[in-house]
């Protein structure tokens, strides 16, 4: 899936990925699930909550040009636009 949303430089960038509520459905969080956490490579984490993130159209895991993931989600706050995500934990 393509996604435009605007990077770090303020410019609008299209992310290539996987939607993060495709990838949640193959794990089928417990329904007590509230809070998706983001993992990155260095340890930074950022919270989302789980329904917003299941409720979006665009929000995805994109694929690095230098390998790896980052989360991709336009219209949402910009600590959740996490490079070198190595983790999604549900909560």
């Amino acid at each position: 899936l393509d996604v435009e949303a605007t990077n770090s430089k303020g410019e609008l960038s299209t992310y290539t990925g996987v939607l993060l509520s495709d990838l949640l459905a193959l794990v089928a969080p417990k329904s007590d699930a509230t809070t998706l956490v983001l993992v990155a490579d260095d340890g930074f984490t950022a919270e989302v909550p789980l329904a917003d993130v299941l409720a979006c159209d665009k929000c995805i895991l994109s694929f690095r040009s230098n390998g790896g993931f980052s989360s991709v989600l336009p219209d949402f706050a910009k600590n959740l636009q996490v490079k070198g995500v190595v983790e999604l934990q549900v909560k």
